[in-house]
């Protein structure tokens, strides 16, 4: 049997054309895929602040100081176990015995936060608190008992 140039191509003719169809196919199925749209890049970490908190009491006296170290994600998280975010130290003070920490805090304004108390008993230390924000004291308190310090508005 002897092929023909016209035979050869009306058997080449069928083979092309569904060739060609998947062909567009496949290229209209890539065109009809929406491009995923560029991420924007995240924002920039927000700037730290040096915080300072100080611990005294008129007379020597150990007191267990509760602290803010590190901004909770989100006020549920903070809720949810607010001791995660507040870590609690015993400091022996006194009128010459600070206890004093710096902290870097994004935010402050609402997580600043020192506390100190002396628990039970009779004795009254009159406990002291100073918080201070880039260098500026920004909240005192004193009790007889415990003081906080913290300048969070609500």
């Amino acid at each position: 049997m002897k092929f023909s140039r016209a035979r050869g191509r009306a058997l080449k003719s069928p083979l092309l054309s569904l060739a060609s169809a998947t062909a567009v196919t496949a290229g209209g199925v890539l065109i009809s895929v929406a491009p995923v749209a560029a991420q924007p890049p995240p924002p920039p970490p927000a700037p730290l602040h040096n915080v300072k908190y100080t611990v005294w009491a008129e007379q020597p006296f150990f007191v267990d100081v509760y602290y803010r170290d590190v901004d909770p994600p989100n006020w549920a998280a903070y809720s949810h176990n607010p001791y995660q975010f507040s870590p609690k130290v015993e400091a022996q003070v006194g009128p010459d015995q600070q206890w004093n920490l710096d902290v870097q805090l994004a935010n402050p304004e609402s997580w600043a936060m020192v506390t100190a108390t002396s628990g039970p008993g009779v004795q009254n230390p009159n406990i002291h608190c100073a918080l201070a924000v880039d260098g500026v004291v920004v909240k005192t308190h004193q009790g007889p008992k415990g003081a906080l310090c913290s300048i969070r508005s609500y």
